[in-house]
């Protein structure tokens, strides 16, 4: 691929500012995410041609760096539309690949399908609901979900609010830039939110949705026959997002705090 080449339309761009999130195809091979699946089945301790041994809705596996993970996390056409998204130079590549919630099929309640928004600071506090969002969303330049598994609308496909990302910008600025608790935003349910659009985070493997930081999404129970294997890692900004640029060299992610702000 050509240095320097779009990643995204600027359709595509004007959707993620409205709705919240951008669907990337292909994002990284069939091949990579087999590998990758093949060190995660490992570490469940499940065997994955005998579904007696998936006894849990859920096993949480963490910070998985191998080379299929790192491979995964840095195609050239990721990094296009990270430098789209959130500018160039303003990001730092990812290394590991964070939390693995596997979702195996399951009648029983995960625990864990509430609505949410991830949090991004102050998490020295050992109380999870304390640590914080930011209108400026410190400490996270966006939310990712790297598709290691064939997903369908049966297996436990994230649930997004489209265009809640807006909604919540709204709800955090008055708090500056101390922010607001994740037991805070969540006090009403994010019923704020709940007349957003709903639409799952469906897809093949090697798919990834880039998410804005605010943008209230959802796990939910697995109703279909083979685990669903899936990545949640932030993208990190290299240097603080801004809201108040003196060359108004906004990113998407910026701006479309600016347009939740100017529309409130």
């Amino acid at each position: 691929m050509p240095a320097n080449f779009a990643a995204l339309s600027a359709a595509q761009i004007d959707a993620f500012i409205t709705d919240g999130f951008v669907r990337i195809d292909d994002a990284f091979s069939r091949e990579v995410a087999d590998a990758a699946r093949a060190i995660l089945w490992a570490d469940t301790g499940c065997d994955p041609d005998d579904p007696a041994t998936w006894t849990k809705p859920v096993i949480r596996l963490n910070q998985y760096g191998q080379p299929p993970f790192k491979a995964a996390a840095n195609t050239p056409v990721l990094h296009a539309a990270f430098d789209q998204l959130v500018g160039a130079g303003r990001w730092v590549p990812r290394s590991v690949l964070g939390t693995f919630p596997v979702r195996f099929p399951s009648a029983d309640d995960p625990g864990d399908a509430g609505w949410h928004v991830d949090v991004s600071f102050g998490f020295d506090d050992p109380d999870f609901m304390s640590w914080r969002a930011n209108v400026s969303s410190k400490g996270r330049a966006l939310l990712m979900l790297f598709l290691f598994s064939d997903v369908g609308e049966q297996d436990a496909p994230t649930r997004i609010r489209v265009g809640s990302h807006l909604d919540i910008a709204r709800q955090l600025a008055p708090s500056g830039e101390a922010g607001l608790t994740l037991r805070e935003l969540a006090a009403d349910g994010f019923a704020s939110t709940a007349h957003c659009p709903e639409v799952l985070a469906t897809g093949a493997a090697g798919t990834v949705y880039l998410c804005h930081p605010f943008l209230v999404h959802a796990a939910q129970p697995h109703r279909g026959t083979r685990p669903r294997f899936m990545a949640q890692p932030p993208l990190v900004p290299a240097s603080p997002l801004q809201i108040d640029r003196a060359d108004g060299a906004y990113s998407p992610v910026e701006l479309a705090i600016r347009v939740a702000l100017d529309q409130g």
